[in-house]
């Protein structure tokens, strides 16, 4: 069988295809994957990503998995692991009900529910608010994960380069060449990169489109809806431990090797091409 693991990040096995956006180890081929699947039509006999799907736009998203099904085989398996905004949302009003009781255990929890579904979305420097509160471990590891599982770790390397936004400059050369001497080329794109904000809005800019923070969420109608959409069958939601997948268990990508779950605020979906 011939496997795909897409954004793997520190997550991946030696039997699998491993690609990211930026690699640091042998086993993982790095690529920019807002460009696509560098692998020719009905591939693979199964794709899988997990926590890659949110750091894309809705529009990157639709391409994205159009080429995950572009990838596939007929009757190959695509498995989908993202946040899951039910859970998420559950919580929140669970929490939020405690805390309106004056419970201060439950006010702590909200206000971490409150980060997982803003700080990563609106957060201008890596890790955010979720990241001070992460290193005050007495406080809160043990009990956000007990009642939330929503604590991991925040604090890994980005998957994403800060070069792989396209930029638009080589998409206009082409047409304002056939109309402008290239001389003029050169000062007019030289004016356009000096004119960019230094400083502070530099950082500031370069980090939101590093590829960090949460572009949009998904549950369970949206994430099967979006798979439909790209011409999907039989979409399902799975727990960590189970998959179509033959040999799942042995891959160790949604779990650990002590049977606990790797993400547990995730949502699985599998589905076929």
């Amino acid at each position: 069988m011939r496997m795909i693991n897409l954004g793997c990040g520190n997550s991946y096995h030696k039997d699998w295809v491993n690609i990211d956006f930026v690699s640091h180890k042998k086993e993982v081929l790095s690529y920019n994957l807002l460009k696509g699947i560098p692998y020719p039509d009905n591939y693979f006999d199964v794709v899988y990503h997990s926590h890659l799907l949110e750091h894309f736009t809705k529009t990157d998203a639709i391409f994205f998995i159009k080429e995950c099904y572009r990838v596939l085989k007929p009757q190959g398996i695509i498995r989908t692991v993202v946040p899951n905004l039910e859970k998420i949302v559950d919580n929140y009003k669970k929490y939020l009900d405690l805390t309106l009781t004056g419970d201060k255990s439950a006010e702590k929890i909200y206000d971490w529910i409150m980060l997982t579904l803003y700080d990563q979305c609106v957060r201008n420097q890596s890790g955010g608010e979720m990241l001070k509160i992460i290193k005050d471990k007495k406080i809160y590891n043990k009990i956000l994960y007990k009642d939330t599982g929503y604590f991991y770790n925040t604090t890994k390397k980005n998957k994403f380069d800060n070069n792989s936004n396209q930029s638009f400059l080589p998409k206009i050369k082409p047409i304002i060449k056939k109309f402008i001497p290239v001389r003029k080329i050169r000062i007019f794109l030289k004016k356009l990169k000096n004119n960019i904000p230094k400083g502070k809005y530099r950082q500031l800019g370069k980090f939101r489109l590093s590829g960090e923070i949460h572009q949009w969420m998904y549950d369970r109608f949206s994430l099967t809806r979006l798979l439909q959409q790209c011409n999907f069958k039989k979409p399902k939601v799975y727990k960590a431990n189970e998959s179509e997948i033959k040999n799942w268990d042995k891959f160790f990508l949604d779990t650990k090797t002590n049977g606990s779950i790797r993400k547990p605020d995730s949502l699985f979906i599998e589905a076929i091409k």
